[in-house]
């Protein structure tokens, strides 16, 4: 334990704390900082029928509860908030606090402050969770002893006491998380970045400022790794504090990993060094070899070339990320679910040789569909639409249709398992369906993985 966190676990005793948001990744913080003797209120929105037994639980242990749609009132008589990342920190009653001196925070905040291990952190508008996942196994397989959190893994924060200074520690990290940091993690990765999460964030200025913070209080023993393909990532090397290493399938670079025709090489002050070819590599697509890549930037100062060669030649991928789920009658089935924005499904069907039936639609994130339907030209033989963005990606494939004459069959469902279905009356021995809907899920499913986990019930019931 360091000594900075002793400090903080003797100033909480006796506080008065509230917790915004009683999911279940905050549930431990609840409970850990009532332990150490703060004096803790659980904030929902959620009314106590919503949320059920943990109501029950809480305040066995002794916890305040401020539920229903008043949580918010009166917050500016805590001495500290933890916020959820998903509620901005410029409404009114957090503004409002903070004028009043109230000390607002969020679990990974604190946590990055205080973590006495090396942190490994990832983020980006695809393939954090890959990139994430795959630099948490090269560690391990170096024999380090691994902590993986953020949004992916368990809540770290309560493991605080037990994580050692010769640990790694690896956090995937969103835009809603990283948006009020004022702490930056020893490496930082930022894989790519395009519009995503518009129905949060006012703008994609304040997306991409939100992503900086990655880095943005880091120091010269740092580590910062970029995507010099892509135009955004790119440009943050002046803004750098400390080294910075690139990675890229389509350039040479100086410091970092490329693509040297089908070989996945490292740089470094030694030199060129090649870790593995593409044929190696399990995971399918070329967006997963940039994710190899950027992890191979992170960890190649940290681990062996043979173990990085291991991993890439072993991992086999996350579920819902284009994960294969059955063939029937010649025809394979792919849960992509986690393809919550148009940049990862583009992604996902370019991984297939021929053109693939798509099942696509869902909670409308306030992004352009126009990309997602250039791509779909060339990849897409049939695309199958659900969900509130239906109407707005048809009309983008239609304009699209207009300016090439290539003509797609558009089918509209009004539940996944009718998707499947009409994908299954369609779909002719060699085809390829896959589920990568280009949006959230939040409009008919609680998350990515609920849905993933209905198209892989229907398609396994067929």
């Amino acid at each position: 334990m360091s000594k900075n966190f002793r400090e903080f676990i003797d100033g909480i005793r006796g506080k008065k704390v509230a917790v915004i948001g009683i999911g279940i990744s905050n549930r431990p913080l609840i409970k850990y900082i009532a332990k150490l003797g703060a004096d803790v209120t659980a904030c929902d929105k959620k009314d106590r029928n919503d949320l059920g037994k943990i109501c029950g639980e809480l305040e066995g242990e002794g916890i305040k509860l401020k539920v229903g749609y008043d949580y918010l009132k009166g917050l500016d008589n805590f001495d500290m908030i933890f916020k959820t990342p998903s509620l901005r920190h410029d409404i009114p009653e957090l503004v409002h606090a903070r004028r009043n001196g109230v000390y607002i925070t969020s679990e990974m905040e604190e946590f990055v402050k205080y973590c006495p291990a090396q942190i490994i952190g990832v983020t980006g508008s695809d393939g954090k969770t890959t990139t994430t996942t795959l630099i948490y196994n090269m560690l391990k397989e170096q024999g380090y002893n691994v902590w993986l959190g953020g949004n992916i893994g368990n809540p770290l924060f309560d493991r605080l006491e037990s994580i050692k200074k010769e640990d790694k520690v690896v956090l995937e990290l969103s835009s809603f998380q990283l948006m009020t940091m004022d702490v930056s993690p020893d490496i930082a990765v930022v894989t790519n970045l395009s519009p995503n999460h518009m129905d949060i964030h006012k703008s994609m200025e304040e997306y991409i400022d939100a992503k900086k913070n990655i880095f943005r209080h880091q120091n010269e023993n740092s580590l910062l790794v970029l995507n010099l393909d892509n135009d955004i990532t790119r440009n943050m090397e002046n803004e750098a504090a400390g080294s910075v290493k690139f990675f890229s399938r389509l350039k040479k670079v100086e410091s970092g990993a490329y693509l040297k025709g089908k070989e996945l090489v490292i740089v470094d002050q030694s030199g060129e060094n090649i870790v593995c070819s593409m044929e190696d590599v399990k995971l399918p697509g070329m967006h997963n070899i940039e994710n190899m890549l950027a992890a191979f930037s992170a960890v190649s100062s940290l681990c062996s070339i043979q173990n990085m060669k291991k991993v890439a030649s072993t991992f086999e991928g996350v579920e819902h990320r284009i994960e294969f789920v059955r063939e029937i009658d010649g025809v394979k089935y792919y849960n992509d679910s986690i393809g919550s924005s148009p940049t990862r499904t583009i992604a996902s069907i370019s991984s297939f040789k021929g053109k693939v039936i798509l099942i696509a639609g869902g909670y409308d994130k306030k992004v352009p569909f126009d990309k997602l339907a250039k791509a779909g030209m060339k990849r897409v033989k049939r695309l199958v639409l659900l969900g509130v963005t239906a109407p707005k990606i048809e009309e983008a494939f239609k304009r699209e249709m207009d300016k090439t004459g290539v003509k797609i069959p558009i089918v509209h469902s009004n539940t996944l398992k009718d998707a499947v279905l009409s994908c299954k009356q369609s779909a002719k021995n060699g085809d390829v369906v896959i589920l990568s809907p280009a949006c959230a899920s939040f409009d008919m499913f609680k998350n990515f993985e609920e849905r993933g986990n209905k198209f892989k019930e229907i398609v396994n019931s067929l």
